[in-house]
């Protein structure tokens, strides 16, 4: 049966603490910054907040600070404080800002499903590879991202580093083929320094 391409952005896998924080920590979001969906990769803005697709600089151009787990914020439409799984987008007062909590531990590891062609495969773990961010659900609030299977390499700035493939329950063989799913570590994040592919 061939594999399906519904991406869930990055799902964390392990890392420090527990399920389900695993140490989460807080950082601003521009009340004017566009969505952000759960299990979306976020960049740090000049001005210490944070963005995802339409705001941030992009894959490719920028240190993660991490990967965006859902907000806290003061809805002007509610009159009440709202915990939500993604950042709307609005809903918030001018100049006011949203506390976002991120997953930026160096030792997390995620989740996540590959992109079209050959997908990931076994002579693929140990290296880089980049991401793209794909269409957030904005019913659920879940992520579109995925991994780019094409983009594998060795540039020591892509964000993330290929550490296994999934195995599906019961069997001892590995997912393989297009749209497969990979265990991924952070390579490019602010709390760890980039390094190449072995």
């Amino acid at each position: 049966m061939a594999n399906t391409f519904a991406p869930f952005g990055f799902s964390q896998n392990r890392g420090t603490g527990s399920a389900p924080t695993y140490e989460q920590v807080v950082a601003p979001v521009a009340y004017n910054t566009a969505n952000i969906f759960y299990g979306d990769p976020v960049f740090r803005l000049s001005d210490g907040s944070v963005a995802g697709v339409t705001t941030g600089p992009g894959p490719g151009t920028g240190v993660l600070a991490g990967i965006f787990v859902g907000c806290k914020y003061l809805s002007v439409s509610q009159k009440r404080t709202v915990w939500s799984n993604w950042w709307i987008g609005s809903d918030v007062a001018s100049g006011n800002t949203v506390e976002a909590y991120l997953v930026n531990d160096p030792n997390a590891q995620f989740l996540v499903q590959s992109s079209g062609g050959s997908g990931i495969t076994q002579a693929m773990i140990g290296q880089l590879i980049q991401f793209a961010y794909g269409t957030g659900n904005t019913a659920s609030g879940i992520s579109g991202a995925y991994i780019d299977a094409t983009s594998v390499g060795s540039t020591s700035t892509l964000p993330f580093r290929v550490v296994s493939l999934t195995f599906p329950v019961g069997s001892n063989t590995a997912l393989t083929g297009q749209y497969n799913y990979a265990i991924v570590a952070f390579n490019n994040v602010e709390t760890k320094v980039v390094t190449a592919a072995a």
